[in-house]
């Protein structure tokens, strides 16, 4: 039994060695990811993610998210070889640098399409992965806060099922206690949130999401990140404006009814 965990250790090695100097890496693009793909290296970095070693995970975890990056037939060949449910589980590992490849992954494996990020969704990842929004590693916070962006993009439904797990206060608080490109994705999932409906919209302005956009709006520097904050305000302040204009038409016609 030991030789064949020191045989599966060894062929996990020796695969990530090959993907590092062979094809120099799937991050670069389509076609290299393709080119691992097709050597049939994904069930094995699947295996990868399993072993004891951390060095080992968090390299098949990173290949794994370049791998799912660039195209949805790629990503789907990561989730055919049963990536996300194993993924899903090593969210809550302590160890930060495996959690950033982690959530890059499932990032890139949810930001392709609605069916992806179901999928995703269907592994119980929330409401186990909101308190990876305070982690004190940078790099976990902005890669789960973009998981949940990228999940919240898609449609109301999935927008709706990270409100119900708390998802948009948590977020609302990861905007207050962050800063710069770290704060980007937060803005974006509340803007993405309140785009969606009314209900949506009302759920983040309820929150107070739109008083910390205001004040990301105020503090940031950077253009784009002032843009992102606009815009998210843009969507929220839609429907706030619409609602105070029913409520002035509802006081004014009541006050017309008392006084007549």
């Amino acid at each position: 039994e030991a030789d064949g965990i020191n045989a599966e250790y060894g062929v996990c090695t020796d695969l990530i060695h090959g993907i590092n100097a062979e094809y120099g890496i799937a991050r670069h693009n389509a076609q290299l990811a393709q080119s691992v793909v097709d050597s049939g290296a994904v069930p094995l970095l699947v295996l990868c993610i399993q072993e004891p070693e951390l060095s080992l995970k968090r390299i098949a975890a990173s290949a794994l998210s370049d791998i799912s990056k660039h195209s949805p037939e790629l990503a789907q060949t990561v989730v055919d070889a049963g990536a996300i449910a194993h993924l899903a589980h090593l969210t809550l590992n302590p160890d930060a640098k495996l959690k950033r490849q982690v959530f890059s992954a499932l990032s890139q494996i949810s930001k392709h399409s609605v069916e992806l990020a179901e999928m995703v969704v269907e592994a119980e990842i929330f409401p186990n992965i909101l308190t990876c929004l305070k982690d004190t590693d940078e790099y976990v916070k902005k890669n789960c806060a973009t998981l949940i962006r990228e999940i919240a993009k898609h449609t109301p439904e999935l927008a709706q099922l990270i409100v119900n797990a708390g998802g948009v206060a948590a977020v609302i608080d990861y905007v207050g206690d962050s800063v710069g490109n770290v704060r980007l994705p937060g803005i974006m999932m509340l803007g993405y949130v309140a785009a969606h409906s009314e209900n949506l919209a009302m759920a983040v302005i309820v929150s107070k999401g739109v008083v910390q956009l205001a004040i990301a709006l105020q503090e940031e520097q950077e253009d784009h990140i002032q843009a992102a904050a606009a815009w998210a305000l843009g969507q929220a302040g839609d429907i706030l404006q619409n609602t105070l204009k029913q409520l002035l038409k509802l006081t004014s016609y009541q006050h017309s009814y008392s006084v007549i």
